[in-house]
């Protein structure tokens, strides 16, 4: 996730500005290694000193940082992994259970979340968010958006439940 901060920041603002959210952030990294898992909070800090210096919240900064995963990282990087998702969306979001599962194989290291599907309608479906890393919603968010993208489906995503309020987990709907 780092890296994929640092590539959105650099691509849409600039080293210089990088270079900036670096020292704002006091992280003191040269280089982020994509499959080097990294404490959340230097990806906390990294995404508030950006939201600081572009000038919008950290809520957009995580929405933002989350399509921008699924449409540049993922996209360059594991375009075979993100095709076996299906070949709509709505077939993407209900192999999302099992995605995390290839994922594993690959990045032993990483602690994914779990999602888990119900209330599955024509046109929505409710994703259950479950994970040990706290305040990442709005960062599944835009990974939900950025999906709703690549299969060209304009979607909309609503929080309806979420451990900021006392519930166990996140709950999605996803409309499209």
């Amino acid at each position: 996730m780092n890296r994929a901060i640092q590539e959105l920041v650099v691509e849409n603002h600039g080293e210089d500005i990088w270079d900036i959210i670096l020292r704002k952030s006091s992280v003191n990294v040269d280089y982020f290694i994509s499959a080097e898992p990294y404490e959340d909070a230097i990806t906390f800090k990294l995404a508030k000193a950006t939201s600081e210096e572009i000038g919008v919240s950290l809520e957009q900064t995580l929405v933002a940082l989350g399509e921008w995963w699924v449409i540049k990282t993922t996209s360059k990087n594991y375009p075979g992994l993100m095709s076996s998702g299906g070949e709509n969306l709505k077939d993407f979001l209900l192999n999302l259970p099992n995605f995390h599962n290839r994922i594993m194989l690959m990045y032993p290291k990483l602690t994914p979340p779990e999602f888990k599907i119900s209330n599955i309608t024509s046109n929505s479906i409710h994703l259950h968010y479950f994970s040990k890393r706290e305040g990442l919603q709005e960062f599944v968010r835009g990974l939900l958006l950025g999906i709703g993208k690549l299969y060209n489906s304009p979607i909309d995503v609503d929080l309806l439940q979420t451990r900021l309020e006392g519930s166990s987990h996140e709950i999605f709907k996803v409309s499209w």
